[in-house]
């Protein structure tokens, strides 16, 4: 995707012009504020001067063309203005004015208009503007609580989709220091992945940070983690919008399932890009991301004075893929020399109060731990109250832990366990010496994971850019399938089903049994749940069985469907194929038949998946240990499995302009070297009313 504008000269702009009155007025004073050293240009057609500088009565009446301008005026006179900053040659806008298409249809109209004009970089409409903290430069009407960069000095970028946000974030006193903070309003032209791409060649730039209610470009968001991938550079998103899918399952589970918050973290974790879910662990991954970048590795190490300190790290990697590794007798042994027999040498480590205050031995202590080789290590410094109490004893132990990191160059982090305990000088001197200074157990170890996830995803070819199919435009009706129908499509597509048919009578079905032979399963067509609704009987051995049970079931659907009983069956899992509205049709997998009810155990892929991921994605399911021998029970056919449900998403996307929704529940694995079936499937495609009533 090629972006339709070079955003530079607007976000990096050597003069700005302001439009407007007390809005306009705040952007001087911001970039007074903050040392900006380009040429400012209010612009007002009765008033002299603004926050000290000479006005100018119309926007053509500047010294030149400027660079960016902040147009502060209301929605009916932001389209007019536009146009002569246009045809000044300016080089970028910022369009403050809300009431467009966000308020009504008048919104809608005026939006339209200036879309039309605006034929150079735009921010909004509805826009708050950005702020360069590299350069100085502020397009931002209010106050924020960050400082300019120095020189020679990076910081992260933070692009969020809420103005009000996007303020508090800039008010933080963790030490997170910003290249830039940017808004993107109604994205009517420039939308959140084109304002990413622009900052994130910008070498003042450690990471990204991505605050997501919804994705104005797919390709462009795949072009971003391309450009990340290349650049090395982490992106972290807060991605918004969980209980907004409200999705109605109509006629299968999976609908319920992939939503399209479900569907978006697919997306991100397909494009590498770190997920959190709490303004608290964005800020303090960032922090680790702006000082180390990824990590090499999941395994973590501890240090504290503390025990109670040691079990709540400890604790809070329960259920995570980073981790405290234990100690081989080798690696405790110039630990122990140092703290002696009454401390127990392990990993996280309580060295206890020995050695507290004796820089020369805890710097010892500290770096013989450092050398062990850790992905990433942690000092556990909660700082005294900063007013009340005396720091000394705490700065001897901060040192030993700089000359440690130092001696062994090995990426290092302070952990205190409150945010207010890390005063914010701290973690800027620690900054500066490689060292991330962070708040919050979970928090740590949250950031520690997406940094080793982040590193581990380097290593890999990225993804194909997602199959995305159209959402229809005409009106469109549905039609479902009976599993009949389903599955003889399917078998078109080598799908593997057990065999059957469909029987119109009695005789029919106890001929078919002789062919198909037993144990039989017989089914009622046209029922979405058999199971609900009692339209399935199952393990029939005999002609017996299977005639009380064709009288059971005959006149219960549309028909009935004779099929051979899968035997063997190790687990049963629910591959279904769902359209989301931004991503096209979307892949869940989980555990099949009532399974997926009770624990709503599923995963998220796009499409096109190969099979490493669908391996990945089935062994991240919580039931996985069914799959793998539980208990001894025989270990599930993954291979059969996954070579099945690659088979039905070949099927999935050889049909995807019709297909809308396909469930298979439950596919049923057996055990290794038996195979995998599809033993019910149901299927609903849409055509276009126009062809019916034509």
């Amino acid at each position: 995707m090629q972006r339709p504008f070079d955003l530079q000269r607007l976000l990096r702009p050597r003069s700005i012009a302001v439009v407007g009155g007390s809005a306009a007025v705040n952007v001087i004073v911001q970039c007074q504020r903050m040392g900006y050293t380009g040429e400012l240009w209010p612009v007002h057609p009765s008033r002299t001067e603004m926050a000290g500088l000479k006005t100018y009565p119309s926007i053509a009446e500047l010294p030149e063309a400027p660079d960016a301008c902040f147009v502060g005026v209301n929605r009916h006179i932001t389209p007019h203005i536009v146009a002569e900053l246009v045809a000044k040659g300016a080089g970028g806008a910022v369009c403050y004015a809300s009431g467009f298409r966000e308020a009504d249809e008048e919104g809608q109209r005026l939006e339209a208009q200036l879309e039309a004009v605006a034929k150079l970089p735009l921010l909004g409409p509805n826009c708050y503007g950005f702020i360069n903290y590299a350069d100085g430069v502020l397009l931002w009407p209010d106050q924020h609580g960050g400082r300019r960069l120095a020189d020679g000095e990076q910081g992260v970028a933070i692009l969020a989709q809420s103005s009000n946000l996007a303020i508090n974030l800039s008010m933080q006193q963790r030490g997170l220091p910003l290249a830039y903070l940017l808004t993107a309003g109604n994205q009517m032209q420039i939308g959140l992945s084109d304002l990413a791409l622009a900052v994130l060649d910008d070498p003042r730039v450690t990471a990204l940070g991505l605050h997501i209610e919804g994705f104005d470009s797919i390709q462009g968001f795949e072009a971003l983690a391309r450009q990340a991938h290349r650049l090395r550079k982490p992106v972290v998103v807060l991605k918004v919008g969980k209980t907004s899918q409200a999705q109605q399952a109509a006629l299968t589970h999976t609908a319920s399932l992939a939503g399209s918050h479900a569907a978006a973290s697919a997306f991100l974790k397909r494009l590498g890009f770190g997920q959190v879910e709490s303004l608290s662990a964005f800020l303090e991954t960032l922090k680790l991301l702006h000082v180390h970048g990824s990590l090499d590795a999941y395994s973590l190490s501890s240090l504290s004075c503390s025990g109670g300190e040691a079990s709540l790290v400890a604790d809070a990697a329960l259920g995570r893929k980073v981790y405290f590794p234990a100690l081989t007798a080798e690696q405790q042994a110039p630990i122990e020399a140092v703290l002696g027999a009454k401390v127990t040498v392990q990993n996280p480590l309580d060295y206890q109060t020995y050695i507290w205050g004796d820089e020369s031995a805890m710097t010892l202590t500290f770096t013989h731990w450092l050398k062990l080789g850790f992905g990433l290590n942690l000092l556990i410094l909660d700082f005294p109250h900063l007013a009340r109490c005396q720091h000394e004893d705490w700065l001897v132990a901060l040192r030993a832990w700089e000359q440690a990191v130092q001696a062994t160059g090995q990426k290092a982090a302070l952990v205190a366990s409150l945010p207010e305990n890390l005063p914010e000088l701290y973690v800027e001197r620690l900054a500066f010496q490689g060292i991330a200074a962070l708040s919050g157990f979970e928090e740590t170890l949250i950031a520690a994971e997406i940094a080793a996830d982040i590193g581990k995803f380097w290593q890999q070819v990225l993804a194909e850019p997602c199959i995305s199919v159209p959402q229809p435009v005409l009106p469109m009706s549905k039609q479902t399938l009976t599993e009949a129908q389903a599955k003889a499509l399917l078998a078109q597509a080598a799908v593997p089903l057990p065999p059957g048919q469909v029987v119109n009578s009695l005789e029919a079905a106890l001929q078919a049994a002789d062919v198909l032979g037993y144990p039989l399963v017989l089914k009622a067509l046209g029922i979405a749940h058999k199971t609900e609704q009692a339209a399935l009987r199952l393990n029939l051995t005999n002609r017996l069985e299977l005639s009380a049970a064709f009288v059971d079931l005959e006149g219960l659907g549309s028909g009935l469907y004779l099929e051979s009983m899968v035997q063997g069956g190790v687990a049963e899992l629910l591959v279904g194929f769902h359209r989301d509205p931004c991503f096209g049709l979307v892949m869940s997998l989980g555990l099949g038949g009532i399974w997926v009810e009770l624990l709503r155990d599923s995963q998220t892929l796009l499409l096109p998946s190969p099979a490493m991921e669908i391996e990945q994605a089935l062994l991240s399911l919580k039931g996985a240990a069914l799959l793998q021998g539980y208990r001894g029970k025989p270990v599930a056919d993954l291979a059969a499995a996954i070579t099945a449900i690659l088979r039905i998403q070949d099927f999935v996307l050889n049909h995807a302009a019709q297909l809308h929704e396909l469930e298979i529940n439950p596919l049923i694995i057996c055990a290794v070297g038996q195979g995998a079936y599809a033993a019910d499937a149901l299927l609903s495609r849409t055509f276009s009313e126009e062809k019916v009533h034509g």
